[in-house]
């Protein structure tokens, strides 16, 4: 059963403190490897990509529009270090610990960053 409810805030803070203790994230990928964004519903001509704090939420979203995706494992270090610049570089935001009702933070990713000082 999820954790994830409508408090996107409480949301947002499960993320950081569940992927901080096991060391990954979760994200949606095809098999030819892409991973998934889509467009923000927040920020026009914005994309993001999500990522949860946990397998299962993550595998909850593999239905639907995106049933060709399966759920990837991230390591936490290499998410902040390496696809936070990344994304940044790209202006893509990143979706964290999205509900069943795709609602969560749309952040940038320097914003995202910083949640871990």
């Amino acid at each position: 059963m999820t954790k994830l409810t409508s408090d996107i805030q409480a949301n947002q803070d499960l993320f950081v403190t569940e992927s901080q203790e096991t060391r990954f994230v979760w994200g949606l990928r095809n098999e030819e490897g892409d991973w998934l964004a889509v467009e923000s519903s927040e920020f026009e001509n914005s994309e993001v990509m999500p990522f949860w704090s946990n397998k299962e939420d993550a595998q909850v979203h593999c239905v639907d529009e995106w049933a060709e995706f399966f759920v990837s494992e991230l390591p936490l270090d290499i998410f902040l270090e390496d696809w936070m610049i990344t994304l940044a570089e790209d202006g893509v935001l990143v979706g964290l610990n999205w509900n069943e009702q795709l609602e969560g933070s749309e952040l940038e990713p320097q914003d995202v960053a910083k949640l871990y000082l």
